[in-house]
């Protein structure tokens, strides 16, 4: 299942420019960027981001952190919610820390001066999305990630402690005896390799919904920390779980801008071509059921209708709330000529989120010493197997502290070892043929991933997937990778291969995996993880 080379480029340790860190951290998103804040400020920490630092998915976010703080709210009916939404694959350890940890770091993002929505009293107005009972998700009108990345990477170029690499493409940690000692990463401004010396590595990468033609994803979620902690060892978790949110905007000029579940919370309805409501027939909970029915629900009825989009319709609330609730939605779909006040918007579901990724524990830790992650790169077993609405950013605060907790005291301590630079290592390459059409072959894995391992999945179509992911793979094995376009490719088939063997492995239909040949859950036999 591996590709034959353990590295994708040639390196000599001896020869590679080198800068000495004692952590660095991998991505700029809200998990990236909070883990480095919350490090103690004697700790010198490199922040490698593949673009600028305003690029990440956590910038997308528009809904909000979920959070219990209603006086008819509780950390244990949070538990219940996303246990709930997880289907059965929940680790209740890591859901519990989650729920009872989530009050301090809102307030730490208070005090860092995040400007969520609040009411006339001054407390935090709270909101509600799929799959939750109470009132729970703060915000920021419908930009919730941007105005927390916003502040959060303010505070962090004001750190002498932290400097941060933009537009540095992360190839592969470096191991020596399952041990972590630095990244190989590529600087495309100045076209040079470089190798970061640390004595730990943080993954906050971010996931891989980039395999797919529509998703809600940037450009840059090709997978790429996922595919590198793999290439090193690590185990990787529940790869066949991709949650595809039901509702993104379907018009020719935009497949990708999200609507949030937000809008569905404060009270908008689906629609099919008919003009027919349709999800009390799909679930007790409507419209606010969890994301992977109403994704499925939207699919069936497009099935039904011939349609290739159903109506999110909101024009029943007062136009003035719906502007000041949802602003960038509202201009957003204005530019494309529906006014959401007035209009119904045409959405269809896509690749959102990946519930899956690196194994690790409840502090961040791989199966490789110094080598942790958090994020959408992780899989800790919260989100089971299907994530709850706005535990996403949660996440990424609560165990990028754990991370950072965990760190400083192990560097203040003087119990984390400081890299070694090994003697001799180095990787070379046999080919120097390089790859040809990378991006003829992304588009068309992108294709095949959509068309055969998305909403729906069956194991002929599973496997013919798979049959054309080895094939992609034996064009490209031994040549030379010298592209960030050729890295990503490699990375890109690395997941493709972990999702498909991960989804014809599991014969049932669980949260966001649903096979037609196995429509029913099997407790009996797949209630268990998917570890490859």
């Amino acid at each position: 299942m591996t590709f034959v080379d353990r590295y994708l480029v040639n390196f000599d340790i001896n020869d590679i420019p080198k800068e000495q860190y004692d952590v660095v951290v991998i991505g700029s998103g809200i998990a990236g960027v909070y883990t480095a804040l919350q490090m103690d400020s004697s700790i010198k920490v490199a922040v490698v981001t593949k673009e600028t630092v305003e690029i990440s998915n956590s910038v997308l976010a528009q809904g909000g952190i979920a959070v219990p703080l209603g006086r008819d709210d509780s950390p244990e009916c949070h538990f219940r919610d996303t246990v709930y939404a997880g289907a059965g694959l929940c680790d209740e350890e890591t859901v519990r820390i989650l729920v009872n940890e989530a009050a301090e770091n809102i307030e730490i993002l208070c005090r860092y001066g995040v400007n969520f929505d609040r009411g006339e009293d001054q407390q935090l107005l709270l909101s509600r999305e799929g799959a939750h009972s109470k009132n729970r998700i703060v915000h920021t009108g419908d930009s919730t990630g941007k105005e927390v990345c916003d502040t959060l990477i303010k505070i962090l170029l004001k750190h002498d402690n932290v400097r941060i690499f933009e537009r540095t493409f992360a190839i592969d940690i470096v191991t020596e005896a399952k041990k972590c000692i630095g990244l190989i990463a590529y600087e495309e401004d100045s076209k040079s390799f470089k190798l970061f010396l640390a004595g730990a590595v943080v993954c906050a990468a971010g996931g891989y919904g980039q395999l797919y033609n529509y998703t809600t994803n940037p450009q840059v979620t090709t997978g790429d920390g996922v595919a590198l902690a793999y290439r090193a060892g690590c185990r990787v978790m529940n790869p066949e779980f991709v949650q595809f949110h039901p509702t993104v905007l379907y018009h020719p000029e935009d497949r990708s801008f999200l609507i949030t579940e937000a809008v569905r919370g404060e009270g908008a309805i689906l629609l099919n071509i008919r003009g027919e409501r349709f999800m009390p027939a799909y679930h007790p909970m409507a419209e606010l059921a969890p994301r992977d029915v109403v994704s499925r629900a939207i699919f069936q009825e497009l099935q039904k209708t011939g349609s290739t989009y159903v109506y999110l319709d909101i024009s029943h609330k007062d136009p003035e709330y719906v502007k000041n609730r949802f602003p960038t939605i509202y201009k957003t779909c204005l530019r494309y000529g529906i006014d959401i006040t007035k209009d119904r918007i045409p959405v269809a579901p896509a690749a959102h989120y990946s519930m899956g990724g690196i194994k690790t524990d409840e502090w961040g830790r791989t199966g490789i010493e110094g080598f942790y992650a958090c994020g959408e790169a992780a899989c800790n077993g919260i989100h089971g197997a299907n994530r709850l609405a706005s535990n996403s950013l949660l996440e990424g605060l609560v165990f990028g502290r754990r991370i950072a907790t965990e760190l400083t005291g192990q560097i203040l301590n003087r119990t984390l070892k400081e890299a070694r630079i090994p003697d001799n290592l180095c990787h070379i390459r046999k080919s120097n043929e390089p790859v040809k059409n990378a991006g003829a072959l992304k588009s068309r894995l992108r294709t095949l991933m959509t068309e055969k391992v998305g909403i729906i999945r069956n194991g002929e179509n599973l496997q013919e997937a798979l049959n054309q992911v080895l094939e992609m793979k034996a064009e490209i094995e031994g040549k030379a990778y010298t592209t960030v376009e050729h890295w990503e490719l490699v990375n890109m088939l690395t997941l493709s291969e972990l999702v498909i063997r991960a989804a014809l492995m599991r014969r049932e239909s669980r949260g966001a995996h649903y096979r037609s040949d196995y429509p029913q859950t099997d407790d009996v036999n797949f209630r268990k993880n998917t570890v490859l």
